[in-house]
């Protein structure tokens, strides 16, 4: 399937324009042949969707917080990244399951920051992983898509520059329903100088798994999936020099 060049061009741009080297490991589990997967990655930068993208090569329709479709100059980012910013919480599980969906069937990539927006306002360390949410593993069990491989990928910082650059409060402007955004203090940005993406053990997604799930263990399914993924990067985090 031909995809638009747009996102990868924007992402190498962006990289060169801040200066950073990005050095990608493991590249041979990329399921090149492959139609539709779905990427799992930990987060901590703003440049994440711009990495992954271009370290798998791939324009990953990248699920992002609503805030970033609203505020200016970040909506035209996400927009030339080809990234999908989320709805508000009453639409939003709803409103992605559906896009998602229609992505995977068309043939095309998903991604997901499954710690969700916190690490973004909550300055973590560059190797930690935080909890993962189950949703990307229902989504997975859940699309109808044969030989669908769900990819971990761990962003590992090298060194980097953290700024201060606005108070958190000022984002409830954009999305004043997020919980986050009431806390005092102010974003922290992260900018990677030299980052490492290394690129886990895929796990297939088969048709007897998606035949379980619809059983009495599809919740315990979504938890081995999502502990699959985080201990993946969390291990590759761990071994990265």
């Amino acid at each position: 399937m031909m995809f638009s060049q747009t996102p990868l061009f924007v992402a190498q741009t962006l990289s060169g324009a801040l200066g950073m080297q990005m050095f990608v490991y493991h590249e041979d589990r990329i399921p090149r042949s492959l139609s539709s997967a779905i990427v799992v990655s930990n987060h901590r930068s703003f440049l994440d969707a711009a990495l992954l993208i271009q370290a798998l090569r791939m324009p990953v329709r990248i699920a992002c917080h609503h805030y970033m479709g609203q505020t200016p100059f970040l909506r035209e980012m996400v927009q030339l990244l080809g990234c999908l910013p989320l709805a508000e919480p009453a639409q939003r599980q709803r409103q992605f399951f559906e896009q998602a969906h229609q992505l995977l069937n068309s043939g095309q990539w998903v991604g997901l920051f499954p710690e969700g927006g916190s690490p973004m306002v909550e300055l973590t360390q560059p190797k930690e992983v935080g909890p993962f949410q189950r949703g990307f593993a229902h989504l997975a069990l859940q699309v109808d898509v044969p030989q669908l491989a769900v990819l971990p990928v761990a962003i590992a910082s090298l060194e980097e520059q953290v700024a201060s650059a606005f108070p958190i409060r000022w984002l409830r402007h954009f999305d004043a329903s997020e919980p986050l955004f009431a806390r005092p203090g102010l974003h922290p940005v992260v900018v990677y100088r030299r980052v490492n993406v290394l690129v886990g053990r895929p796990y297939w997604i088969t048709s007897q798994h998606r035949q379980q799930y619809k059983g009495k263990g599809g919740k315990k399914m979504a938890v081995q999936l999502t502990q699959y993924c985080h201990r993946e990067i969390a291990t590759l985090m761990k071994d990265c020099s």
